[in-house]
């Protein structure tokens, strides 16, 4: 089992770290010691004085696939789930200063809590799903898939072309605009299309 995460994935997300808008899909990995479940608490990393949240839509593989036109993605993913794919913002700026790839600032262990997933006929519109998070009962994330650069078909498709999905991999989809900081004691829920989908604390 894999994560496959899209960076970028929002116009306005992109702008508010003064990153270029992309015009192909950009991505990255984390391994499965990155995931927490069941509302586990995350655990701020020592090595870090700066972990950010980014709130995200995740999709659930449901069968091998290679090379996926871009018209029969949709049939690669039968579930809809929420993540957070918890960044260490300071050591990602020393990398990206230095040339260096990302791992270290994405994915260190516990960065990629995960909520269950719902099967997707379970969604009336999969191309307005609207994600929230809310910290200490503050709303600092809301979009909506609508909003995405990149669809989940065209993702699936992309991706496709260089890594080979297998049953039970995971796609997060990118972030929309809001990231900031979470400090221990943070309470953070997620929902999707009004659901509550998470609820921890960190610590």
């Amino acid at each position: 089992m894999k994560i496959i995460c899209i960076g970028r994935n929002y116009i306005e997300h992109a702008k508010e770290l003064n990153n270029p808008v992309p015009t192909e899909p950009v991505f990255f990995m984390k391994p499965e010691s990155s995931i927490i479940r069941n509302n586990f608490p995350f655990f701020y990393p020592e090595f870090s004085k700066e972990i950010h949240h980014e709130a995200e839509i995740v999709l659930h593989i449901c069968k091998v696939g290679k090379h996926i036109q871009e018209k029969f993605a949709h049939t690669y993913y039968d579930a809809i789930g929420v993540g957070i794919d918890f960044t260490a913002r300071d050591i990602q700026q020393k990398c990206k200063e230095k040339g260096l790839p990302w791992e270290k600032a994405k994915a260190f262990d516990g960065s990629a809590p995960i909520s269950e997933f719902i099967p997707k006929e379970s969604f009336e519109n999969l191309n307005d799903l609207n994600i929230k998070l809310d910290i200490n009962g503050t709303t600092v994330q809301d979009g909506s898939s609508k909003d995405m650069i990149f669809s989940f078909d065209k993702v699936i498709s992309y991706v496709s072309q260089f890594i080979t999905f297998k049953i039970g991999d995971m796609i997060f989809t990118g972030t929309p605009a809001g990231v900031g900081p979470v400090q221990i004691n943070d309470r953070l829920e997620v929902y999707l299309d009004g659901k509550k989908m998470m609820d921890f604390k960190v610590k």
